[in-house]
């Protein structure tokens, strides 16, 4: 081969693979996190929610954020507005805060919405036949090692367990505490009529509980032993018990009723439980982490390593069950849980009405999530 076609062919492999290299920089997915500012016209479907309807979510927020240096003047400025209209809440979202596109692992643009509700249970003070499942306050034997005042890049990191001697080892396991219930005896809360209603508490956090007299009382997330949480409805299909398109809330429990002699066994391998405490005023909805109340259908669960608690976010999804049904929608970070991990992965509250349990039973949509971070307040440019 003449030696000019070669060096043609070599420059012309050279600039294949310049342009190769260009392509893969120029393709290269965003790292995992938030993103780029955007522009108001690049929120999809921003324009036709009803961010009024948000107002008391936001204002719940301000509740626990207004001393932080970023809130302050922005939290005022909502407490002045008073109770917005459609338009002028939108222009004061618009005006105080910045949206953020969110992005997952190897540039994914969606991950898992769930949702859960705050069911209602049947309870007594008293232990009896009917009322013999105990929800327990925090014991005192439940020891937590917060690594963020140690080490401040764990901040919101802490362990949990109890001390053995002079040794920390691991709190109780479910499998545990429900083989033993001298283990926690004396820090009974409250005693419900059912067994597997008291596991679904623990996994949707709150909850309110009728007492015979008819009397509504609220039991609220008060800690956690320390152990992962583990979905049994992963359990299942990995079991070959169940299709992971037909695992729900609602086929969970047709599962538990279906095979009574196996149930125990399988509740027992979700380790992680929880402890409660009595809610003042039931009426008010759930408090989540952010130590507000949630406001239904406007909050959502978070992962708060990743997001910061208070935080405004775009929802798009779409309705349980109707993926041609959009649903796109302003919602605040104000809550977390054991199974939300991860920058794309969110559990709408949904509420604590039937319609509320039948949506959070059956939600788990694809869906994206768009962040918006206040601006830097006056003066702190």
């Amino acid at each position: 081969m003449p030696d000019l076609i070669k060096v043609n062919l070599r420059l012309v492999a050279f600039a294949g693979l310049l342009s190769l290299l260009s392509a893969c920089a120029l393709f290269r997915p965003p790292e995992p996190g938030i993103g780029k500012a955007l522009s108001w016209n690049q929120v999809p479907g921003w324009a036709l929610d009803q961010h009024h309807q948000a107002w008391p979510a936001l204002l719940n927020s301000c509740k626990a954020l207004q001393k932080d240096v970023t809130w302050d003047q922005l939290c005022a400025a909502a407490k002045q507005l008073g109770t917005p209209d459609q338009v002028q809440a939108q222009q004061f979202f618009e005006s105080w805060f910045t949206p953020h596109k969110v992005h997952g692992a190897r540039g994914r643009n969606q991950g898992l919405i769930t949702g859960y509700y705050e069911p209602l249970l049947y309870g007594s003070f008293e232990p009896t036949e009917r009322y013999r499942y105990p929800l327990y306050t925090r014991p005192d034997s439940l020891l937590i090692i917060d690594l963020g005042d140690r080490f401040p890049e764990l901040r919101n990191q802490r362990l949990r367990g109890r001390l053995i001697g002079n040794k920390v080892i691991p709190y109780f396991s479910r499998a545990e505490i429900e083989t033993d219930r001298e283990l926690l005896q004396g820090n009974e809360l409250v005693w419900l009529d059912n067994r597997d209603d008291v596991f679904f508490l623990h996994i949707q956090g709150s909850g309110r509980v009728q007492l015979p007299d008819g009397n509504v009382i609220g039991a609220g997330y008060s800690d956690q032993n320390g152990h992962p949480y583990k979905a049994i409805g992963k359990t299942l299909v990995e079991r070959g018990e169940l299709e992971l398109e037909q695992v729900s809330l609602f086929t969970i429990k047709q599962w538990l009723r279906e095979h009574p002699d196996q149930a125990e066994d399988l509740l027992n391998q979700n380790p992680s439980y929880i402890f409660f405490v009595l809610r003042e005023d039931p009426g008010q909805g759930p408090i989540g982490s952010l130590n507000v109340p949630l406001t239904a259908e406007r909050s959502i669960a978070i992962d708060p390593k990743l997001i910061q608690l208070g935080t405004p976010m775009w929802l798009s999804t779409h309705y349980p069950g109707s993926p041609d049904r959009p649903l796109k929608k302003l919602v605040f970070a104000q809550d977390t849980g054991g199974a939300i991990k991860g920058h794309l992965r969110a559990d709408l509250y949904w509420g604590n009405d039937q319609d509320a349990e039948r949506a959070a039973g059956t939600m788990k949509s694809p869906g994206s999530l768009i962040v918006m971070l206040p601006n830097a307040p006056a003066g702190h440019e």
